[in-house]
């Protein structure tokens, strides 16, 4: 194992300053590195698939972000197209042709999404689809699946009750009883209860929000018929279909998860990849839903820096290369290749690693897994032997220049950017690891 002689005091010492001005010493709660323990990496820049940290360590990057990168940093084209969009000013507060271009181009190419409007955030885009499904059906329930992650809105921010099909529980200190008491949350992976779910409450059910593809408790992947299956039982109990779209839309297909099953979501949010890697979200769907929302309709919603000039411009310059590049198949055999290399080194060294993946998405399961076919469908599959094992692998590989997410329930991604060279030498390193 070659690892690389890392000094870490400067991050240490920002750490330690960070703590006594944010809660836990970040904006967001995996960066801290609770997950794997240690020393968070405090990153001064990026460039292709390379993070440079404060210290001057450098690392291979495998997070993107969090997906957006799907270019890697600091593309040239888009770094072009931002440079432009700053030169013209970078917030202006009112109406602007560039959020109008990238409107055009998102209803151009999806037939689903008839109208969009722009937010900061997924979590804000999830929260506002869901006022739109409320006042839309009349109905005030909503049904979530248990490991699906909707962003931090207090509706979604729930768990299972004690029973199948039973009323949801908060999942997090400060989100009222009487919010999650509206929530319907079910099991992935359990047909029976799904179906139990809509029989007690179908006709209270505004909405059944799906994460297209659950990738926020690792990489849960369902059975090919689920979404169709799920999506048109929910319609027959009169509630809309929500597909939660905000990692996997323009990542995994141009049409995301919506293109490959064949759904066609009443409402959709976006985000990440749409802001070219810029704070973004964004809600769509049909028109007479979207007709409802103000000014031209009763439902409210607004926002100070909604449809930002800079961040329309380079989700406009991403989207408009990834239509013109159609980089989808390529990504998805390297991850394929990447996937089927680390299984082989596990297997020749007696490991158990599995590795999950879809399109350019990957996720490593390390332990034994329990179902029939070798697949984690549901948070319950997931080996208990996870997050122990993948502390361990996580501080291996950064110790020899890789970086991955700090979390052994999120998923890493490629990027356009990674080259042959840089997943043979992550390949290199988790042989090591092992």
């Amino acid at each position: 194992m070659s690892e690389i002689r890392q000094v870490t005091a400067e991050s240490a010492a920002l750490f330690e300053r960070a703590k006594k001005v944010s809660p836990g010493g970040v904006h967001s709660p995996v960066r801290a590195f609770k997950g794997v323990g240690g020393t968070p990496r405090f990153i001064r820049s990026a460039e292709g698939v390379r993070l440079t940290d404060v210290d001057g360590n450098r690392y291979t990057d495998y997070c993107m972000s969090w997906g957006p990168m799907i270019f890697g940093h600091q593309d040239q084209e888009i770094a072009e197209a931002v440079r432009g969009a700053l030169s013209r000013g970078w917030s202006y507060g009112t109406a602007e042709p560039y959020s109008l271009e990238l409107a055009e181009l998102i209803t151009g190419a999806l037939p689903w999404v008839e109208k969009i409007r722009f937010v900061n955030s997924g979590t804000e885009a999830v929260m506002a689809a869901l006022r739109v499904a409320r006042a839309a059906t009349g109905r005030t329930k909503v049904l979530k699946f248990d490991g699906a992650y909707h962003g931090h809105l207090d509706q979604l921010l729930v768990r299972a009750g004690s029973g199948l099909a039973e009323m949801a529980s908060p999942d997090s200190a400060g989100v009222a009883p009487s919010v999650a008491a509206d929530t319907i949350v079910v099991p992935l992976d359990d047909w029976a209860a799904y179906e139990q779910a809509l029989a007690r409450h179908g006709h209270e059910l505004a909405v059944v929000c799906f994460e297209a593809i659950p990738a926020n408790n690792g990489l849960l992947l369902q059975r090919a018929d689920f979404l169709p299956k799920a999506a048109a039982a929910a319609r027959k109990a009169g509630a809309l279909v929500l597909l939660d779209e905000v990692i996997t839309g323009f990542r995994v297909a141009f049409g995301g998860v919506a293109e490959q099953s064949g759904v066609s979501p009443d409402l959709v949010t976006y985000g990440k990849i749409i802001g070219g890697g810029f704070p973004v979200g964004a809600y769509g769907g049909k028109r007479e839903l979207m007709d409802l929302v103000a000014p031209q309709g009763p439902v409210y919603q607004a926002g100070t820096l909604s449809a930002n000039p800079v961040a329309m411009t380079a989700g406009l310059a991403t989207l408009k290369k990834l239509k013109r590049d159609n980089p989808y198949r390529k990504l998805e055999e390297k991850t394929e290749s990447l996937a089927r290399k680390f299984e082989r080194v596990a297997r020749d060294a007696g490991a158990e690693v599995s590795v999950q993946r879809h399109a350019s998405m990957f996720w490593a399961v390390l332990g034994k897994i329990g179902t029939v076919d070798g697949v984690v469908r549901s948070t319950t599959q997931t080996p208990a032997t996870q997050k122990e094992r993948y502390a361990k692998l996580f501080h291996s590989l950064l110790a020899q220049g890789q970086y991955l997410a700090p979390s052994g329930f999120e998923v890493s991604f490629l990027s356009t950017a990674h080259q042959d060279s840089d997943l043979d030498a992550l390949v290199a390193a988790f042989k090591g690891a092992l």
